[in-house]
């Protein structure tokens, strides 16, 4: 059985809460549950944290023996220099998501430090792109 972790980054406990018009109106626990669901043969574990260092060691900690890891890292997703070295240390294959097309949005979300160490990026549709991370890492 997989062994996969969603990591989400700061603010992201807020969903549904927060800018409904961009992020939507479903919380993240629930809709992890609907994920759990829908992958029964994979062994799926959900973390959150607003601190890049609680990040990094959460990478760390998965890093060297499951077999993938789906992070949405937030606003640390354009800042982060640790984060993006955090993944290129380790050997377990890393999916960056967004929720939004960050192309669409502010220029400063449009540079991503984490994708050139990720196995790819999927953005733009909505809580979904958690869904096709999962996908792109059963291949």
């Amino acid at each position: 059985m997989k062994k996969i972790l969603i990591l989400n980054g700061p603010n992201l406990n807020l969903l549904g809460v927060r800018e409904k018009s961009i992020y939507g109106d479903q919380d993240f626990v629930s809709f992890f549950e609907e994920l759990k669901a829908e992958f029964p043969d994979v062994d799926l574990t959900y973390f959150q944290a607003n601190g890049e260092g609680t990040i990094i060691d959460e990478i760390h900690k998965v890093g060297f023996e499951w077999d993938g890891i789906v992070l949405n890292a937030g606003a640390y997703t354009h800042t982060s220099i640790a984060i993006a070295d955090a993944i290129a240390a380790v050997n377990t294959p890393v999916v960056e998501v967004h929720i939004s097309n960050v192309h669409q949005r502010e220029s400063f979300r449009q540079h991503s430090y984490l994708s050139p160490n990720c196995k790819g990026v999927i953005l733009g549709f909505g809580l979904n792109s958690y869904r096709l991370g999962i996908l792109s890492l059963m291949l």
